[in-house]
């Protein structure tokens, strides 16, 4: 039995990477021999990224019309990016690229492997490629949901990345005033050590001595926790010897420090607050720090419930158990509906937000429920349904994962009574 190209191509990709593109369904299929030959040559190559792309060249060399040829190369420009291998990142990566010209890793990765190549030739490439990366970031939709912190976070340093590519093309294309101007740009986007150090570097270039020591000082005093040591240390020893050549000696460096400090801090806050609005629950440490958003998208702060029980039920539009569950919820609620200290919420995790509406209302369901926005992660739930106790000082008091339909109600009531009766100094 023949094994389709594309999962035969899968088993031949040791380091993980899927193929992006599906072949179009009339395309012919390879010979038998050739399968064969293919499948020795992935399991001759075992998990070795390196022993898998000499395996894949040696097959396109033995089968230089194989219909699979689209496929195998992007194979092996995706183990020449986990080989580092720059040569055959420009020569397969491009090949790829010429297929499918929105792939962002090899748009991403070829243009560096471009730079590290060198030349003039390579460097207009580089642009190139680096632009239309720049193109894709800049049209993407602001993200979302409980990931959309990292997500913006992974976008701003992709969008810096690149423009630091442009900005090392234009250098050695002799367009300093246009490589100063890219480099400020990515620090603006992401402010980290790399992007002030290169920013420096393209300031002496222009002879700008004064803005080459703040951006120095920046790039030693920045808060990234991915900088390294060692690049550390030499900002500050050349930042020491531009300003003792200036000055005659070290004295006043210190404080030209601290003022950077101070401005580096203030630019870098700004920035993690713009970030954090996007989830306001990114750092928040228990439930009581947390905001959740109902179906109208307005958000409430748990601060809200300050000193109720708080019931928790986890469930999922697909979840067929919460359908059967839900009934015994509200006959608990209502049991309660004479209380004001003892909240209801009712917690959807749908990743697809928008189905939750016209199931409420095809359920005839009530429609004041909220989002989970992160809460079953931080509170562990692993399954659904869940129901979930906190008592009046935010603690978990409870936990019931699934339910028993015979049990549920009365198990429920006894459990939000013991949260009631617990006493606390």
């Amino acid at each position: 039995m023949k094994l389709p190209s594309l999962l035969l191509l899968a088993a031949a990709l040791a380091l993980g990477v899927q193929a992006q593109q599906t072949p179009p369904a009339a395309a012919p299929a390879p010979s038998d021999a050739e399968q064969q030959d293919l499948m020795h040559a992935v399991n001759e190559a075992a998990n070795s990224s390196i022993d898998m792309v000499r395996a894949l060249e040696g097959h396109l060399n033995k089968y230089p019309n194989t219909v699979q040829r689209k496929e195998i190369e992007q194979a092996i420009a995706k183990a020449a990016v986990d080989n580092k291998d720059d040569a055959r990142i420009v020569l397969y990566g491009e090949r790829t690229l010429a297929r499918t010209p929105d792939d962002v890793l090899m748009l991403d990765r070829v243009s560096a492997s471009l730079l590290a190549l060198g030349g003039e030739e390579n460097a207009q490439k580089a642009i190139k490629y680096s632009r239309a990366f720049e193109d894709i970031i800049d049209g993407l939709a602001a993200p979302s949901g409980k990931d959309a912190v990292k997500i913006q976070d992974d976008r701003d340093r992709a969008m810096c990345r690149t423009l630091l590519v442009q900005a090392r093309a234009r250098v050695i294309l002799g367009q300093k005033e246009e490589a100063e101007r890219l480099a400020a740009r990515a620090f603006t986007v992401l402010p980290s050590e790399e992007a002030a150090r290169i920013w420096s570097e393209r300031l002496a270039d222009l002879g700008r001595s004064d803005e080459t020591m703040n951006r120095l000082a920046e790039a030693f005093t920045v808060p990234d926790p991915r900088a390294i040591d060692a690049d550390r240390l030499k900002d500050r020893l050349r930042l020491g010897e531009m300003y003792a050549k200036l000055h005659g000696s070290e004295k006043g460096l210190g404080d030209f420090i601290l003022a950077a400090y101070d401005r580096v801090y203030t630019i870098a806050e700004t920035r993690r607050k713009k970030v954090l609005a996007l989830d306001p629950n990114s750092e928040a440490a228990d439930p009581a720090q947390f905001t959740i958003s109902q179906l109208d998208g307005k958000r409430v702060p748990m601060s809200t419930f300050k000193k109720k029980v708080i019931v928790f039920d986890f469930w999922a539009t697909w979840c067929v158990p919460c359908r059967a569950q839900h009934p015994l919820y509200e006959e608990v609620k209502k049991h309660y509906k004479n209380r004001d200290d003892v909240v209801f919420l009712s917690l959807d995790t749908d990743e697809d937000r928008s189905l939750v509406a016209p199931f409420l209302a095809e359920q005839m369901w009530d429609n004041t429920v909220y989002f989970d926005d992160g809460l079953t992660r931080l509170l562990q739930v692993s399954q659904i349904p869940t129901t979930l106790l906190l008592n009046k000082q935010g603690k978990v008091s409870s936990r019931m994962n699934g339910f028993l339909p015979d049990e549920f109600v009365a198990m429920l009531i006894e459990r939000i009574d013991a949260a009631l009766a617990e006493t606390h100094p």
